[in-house]
């Protein structure tokens, strides 16, 4: 039944984002941004070649696990993306806490853009590329370890956005520093993960588990010489931070007092 409600709010942002006329203008403007992010990584390895045996396509490949469920997420959760702005600071929230609904439901639809979508598409359009390039068939265990990697990917972005929206609570604003998380976090990955500086790799091997959802499913499906159960570790890492996330705005949500003006 919530499932149900959530997606009927997620086709009402669609319907009413569909209303303006150059709606499609926005699709193509994030597409193009998407597209020429990684433009700077390709041209540096087309100048340079390879570093070893880390070729461009090996770093798109795990730049794209990263940033397809970083896209995902942004898309399904995107109301705790901005649910400081639109729903803490406005007082809204009481609203939303009279409603007979659960409240994770209510907060993560309240926000939807179609135009966020197209992160994940050309993501996954530079995964296949990727793997095409490096002569990795596509078998039933390679796209299982892919939908791992995207499930448990887009899991642990969510928990990102959710804690952000838990340690709200507690300073009535918008953190910016949570960027460090999240857009910054999928960055990381154009270096791949033997020359990451010690502290770093730790970093995003725990806070938050971006290594597990990208690096290793990719090395586990091209057979990069790491253990092979390491490709299995997205959905439990993921899970294990959504976790952490939901305890932290839990405790939010009981500390919560109204903001409203």
């Amino acid at each position: 039944m919530e499932a149900k409600v959530y997606f009927k709010l997620l086709r009402l942002h669609l319907l009413s984002g569909m209303e303006y006329k150059g709606w499609w203008l926005m699709l193509i403007q994030v597409g193009f941004v998407v597209v020429t992010d990684p433009l700077s990584t390709v041209l540096l390895f087309s100048r340079f070649g390879s570093i070893g045996e880390w070729s461009v396509e090996r770093i798109i490949l795990i730049y794209a696990l990263a940033v397809s469920s970083f896209g995902l997420a942004e898309s399904l959760c995107r109301g705790f993306d901005s649910f400081p702005w639109s729903l803490l600071r406005s007082g809204d929230f009481d609203r939303v806490l009279l409603r007979p609904r659960s409240l994770f439901m209510q907060v993560a639809a309240s926000r939807f853009h179609l135009h966020r979508l197209m992160r994940p598409v050309t993501g996954i359009c530079a995964i296949l590329w990727a793997l095409a390039r490096m002569d990795v068939p596509l078998s039933l265990r390679n796209a299982a370890l892919l939908l791992s990697a995207l499930a448990g990917g887009t899991i642990m972005y969510c928990g990102v956005f959710v804690l952000t929206s838990g340690v709200a609570f507690f300073t009535i604003k918008g953190l910016d520093w949570i960027y460090i998380l999240t857009n910054a976090s999928y960055q990381v990955t154009r270096c791949p993960e033997p020359y990451m500086p010690r502290m770093l790799k730790g970093m995003f091997l725990f806070l938050p588990p971006v290594l597990p959802v990208s690096f290793y499913p990719a090395a586990a499906i091209c057979g990069w010489g790491y253990p092979p159960w390491t490709g299995w570790l997205p959905l439990p890492a993921g899970l294990a931070f959504m976790a952490v996330s939901l305890a932290v705005w839990q405790v939010g949500v009981r500390h919560y007092q109204s903001t409203g003006s």
